[in-house]
């Protein structure tokens, strides 16, 4: 795992990353964090998110995701389905749909560069070292950098 200091999004408009990847819940909720930022800056990754079924426990480990132009190369945006909620108390992050889904990432971007915050462990209050673990497994051997956001 590579890791930059930055702003995700800035550096994958940028021409930084094929696909940048962002932890959400499983109710279409893209109101807070990160999330909040792509609905604003990518519509379309909202869109793939209200394309889903609002509260399904079967997204969980799953993703949807855009495919945008952004000034004149391409770059998908992935809306992993990482919590069920996203409020309450405790922890939020699903450790297992990260794992699936991350696996599931690997197998459908190969070879991409591949970029993503400290997904879950943010507001979804997840452990960052046992998340940080799970995708360098699930990513060995791939192109993928930890963006730590420094605007």
């Amino acid at each position: 795992m590579q890791t930059v200091q930055g702003d995700l999004i800035a550096l994958a408009i940028a021409g930084k990353f094929d696909v940048i990847v962002h932890g959400c819940n499983c109710h279409n909720a893209m109101g807070a964090g990160i999330a909040q930022s792509i609905r604003e800056q990518f519509p379309e990754a909202f869109a793939a998110d209200l394309a889903t079924a609002k509260g399904s426990r079967e997204k969980l480990g799953t993703y949807s995701s855009a495919t945008v132009d952004c000034n004149g190369h391409s770059l998908t945006i992935v809306n992993a389905y990482t919590q069920f909620n996203w409020s309450g108390q405790g922890v939020q992050a699903d450790y297992d749909a990260i794992r699936r889904v991350f696996a599931r990432i690997k197998a459908d971007f190969g070879g991409k560069r591949i970029g993503y915050p400290r997904l879950g462990a943010g507001l979804a209050g997840g452990d960052w070292n046992a998340i940080s673990q799970i995708i360098s497994e699930e990513l060995a051997g791939e192109n993928h950098t930890l963006v730590e956001y420094q605007p």
